[in-house]
């Protein structure tokens, strides 16, 4: 299994997909890759809007986008790529659109048998059991919460530390430490911006200049720093 899961596409007053791109073309390798992409997350801009976005980006590194909104039959679609990117935005409307065309089986399909699987933001969370830790708000009703379940822990994308100032609500850790109180057995993990996640086999590694911040119920949340052991989460 491979997975690259990126917290956000772009970081503060950089182009968009810049800090990730070299990561995501070293993933993917030097030859070129025919990669399919879900823009079902976008919701104030078009599909093919989207699509040529990340295309562009794409190009530069050397690799080949199409979009799934391209095709009559997206199950087909992703059973011809040589990888998946799903791209971020509303992860209700994502895994909705997910559910709605059918695409969990297959995608699970595809990445348990090695094909690369590539998310930022809401695509990472995707990659979840769940999105029960997205920070999204729920604009549409998806079938359920389930999510491609390609990975045993889940993901808060976005990860902050504090709350802004004059904003009485509750932190982003608060909001975590809920969901382990119905949720016991499994491994949150906050990942902050300009990070990622990157997993190959049984090895998984956290890049980028930020730490990790890792919670689990009945236990005090801790930092993991870039190349620390990370094994435990799978």
């Amino acid at each position: 299994m491979r997975l690259l899961l990126i917290s956000n596409s772009t970081n503060p007053g950089e182009p968009y997909l810049e800090y990730p791109k070299e990561k995501i073309k070293n993933f993917l390798g030097n030859t070129p890759v025919k990669c399919m992409f879900i823009p079902y997350a976008a919701v104030k801009f078009s599909y093919e809007d989207y699509y040529r976005r990340v295309k562009q980006r794409f190009d530069e590194i050397g690799h080949i986008i199409d979009s799934i909104h391209h095709y009559a039959d997206p199950v087909n679609a992703l059973n011809n790529a040589e990888a998946i990117i799903v791209g971020g935005g509303n992860t209700f409307q994502l895994i909705h659109l997910i559910q709605h065309n059918e695409l969990i089986d297959i995608t699970r399909e595809k990445v348990f048998s090695g094909l690369p699987y590539i998310g930022w933001s809401a695509g990472a969370n995707v990659a979840c059991p769940t999105i029960c830790t997205t920070n999204d708000m729920p604009i549409v009703q998806p079938e359920s919460f389930s999510a491609f379940n390609l990975i045993s822990f889940q993901i808060n994308p976005h990860y902050l530390d504090s709350n802004p100032d004059g904003h009485a609500g509750e932190t982003r850790q608060e909001r975590i430490e809920e969901f382990l109180e119905l949720n016991h057995d499994i491994y949150v993990t906050g990942l902050r911006e300009g990070t990622m996640i990157h997993i190959e086999g049984k090895n998984i590694a956290l890049i980028g200049k930020r730490n990790m911040r890792i919670f689990r119920y009945g236990m005090e949340a801790f930092e993991i720093v870039p190349g620390e052991n990370l094994n435990f989460l799978l």
